[in-house]
């Protein structure tokens, strides 16, 4: 499957949202490096990881929400809300990646890697892993303080969506991390992760935000309506992650292959193969979860979900969620301008392959 093109405002969304993380973080990497030089790589991390790379869906979700309410989109603080999204989305990134001791993040060497790397160079007291981990801990809670900042002008009631989101995205990362290691393979339990720690906070959240600032008393109106579109879209945009996380291309994803597999992550599509698979399929999928796993065993993994027909099927799930979120953004009340963006959104998160 070739992934769609992107919607033509997407790359306008993304330049303006670049140009305030810019702004942003140019002065505070300056301030902190001029009062020790020791926090200036530590500092420069988080412009390493929100500008080198993103698709910027969460500030398009915003823009979006916000437009749709009749806000006006060159609103500055349509923009600080965006580059918000992005440093509370990099504060998510840099303890996932400890968490699943990942390697790579999109394409690129983590950060606790990067540091952990340091330490053996600089043969430093205590252990290399534990220093790298702990720097990318701290950096990523800089990454949530700032992204506050940033939303320091929004309303009473965007900041009860934002705090909400927070608390959803934190509490999907628990049970996604408790999923992993007791090996859950429930399609309720999985579906219920796959929502919380990733498509709530993805596509929901953000249109909920949007139409708050632009019109807080409009909310009982427009928030049922947004999630009738972000619910089915987030479950989609999740499912299609996972699909990548099993299956996906590591020099496209910047990840590495079957990353999900080896990790043993309680997604959709591994409660469906499991669930489907017959007694052989069964003992190929039992070898998902460990960290040795060679790359011809993941390639036996993969070909165990799609003969189960887990990948069909899910595929199947996307195909429909998608269609009822497309329906629910057509009949909803807000700007006709943002609708047509939404509905070609729907396609491209749904559809995309990186």
């Amino acid at each position: 499957m070739s992934s769609p093109a992107a919607p033509p405002s997407l790359a306008a969304i993304a330049a303006r949202v670049e140009q305030r993380l810019r702004e942003f973080l140019a002065p505070e990497h300056a301030r902190w490096a001029a009062f020790d030089a020791d926090l200036a790589e530590p500092m420069a991390e988080i412009g390493r990881l929100v500008l080198v790379g993103g698709k910027r869906l969460r500030p398009a979700f915003c823009h979006w929400g916000f437009a749709a309410a009749g806000g006006d989109p060159a609103d500055e603080m349509v923009a600080n809300a965006g580059a918000a999204f992005e440093l509370m989305h990099a504060f998510a990134l840099f303890h996932d990646d400890v968490m699943d001791d990942a390697a790579s993040r999109r394409g690129n060497p983590t950060t606790h890697t990067v540091f952990a790397q340091h330490h053996r160079d600089g043969a430093w007291a205590g252990e290399a892993r534990r220093f790298g981990e702990g720097v990318a801990i701290l950096v990523g809670d800089l990454a949530f303080v700032y992204s506050d900042m940033l939303m320091a002008g929004a309303g009473r009631e965007a900041w009860a969506i934002w705090n909400e989101l927070r608390i959803e995205l934190n509490v999907g990362q628990v049970l996604d991390i408790i999923g992993s290691v007791r090996n859950e393979r429930s399609r309720h339990k999985a579906e219920q992760i796959c929502r919380y720690k990733s498509g709530k906070y993805t596509i929901e959240r953000p249109l909920h935000l949007g139409a708050v600032m632009a019109a807080p008393e409009r909310a009982a109106q427009l928030l049922p309506a947004l999630s009738a579109y972000g619910l089915p879209l987030g479950d989609a945009f999740q499912m299609r992650d996972d699909v990548m996380g099993a299956f996906g291309d590591a020099a496209v994803t910047g990840k590495p292959v079957g990353g999900d597999l080896r990790e043993g992550k309680p997604t959709p599509l591994m409660a469906r193969a499991v669930a489907a698979a017959d007694a052989a399929q069964q003992q190929v999928l039992a070898l998902v979860g460990r960290a040795d796993l060679t790359d011809d065993d993941v390639a036996r993994v993969q070909q165990a979900i799609i003969e189960s027909g887990a990948l069909a099927d899910l595929e199947a799930t996307i195909t429909r969620l998608t269609a009822e979120a497309v329906a629910a953004i057509e009949r909803a009340p807000i700007e006709p301008g943002a609708r047509d963006e939404l509905i070609a959104l729907a396609t491209y998160v749904s559809q995309r392959t990186v």
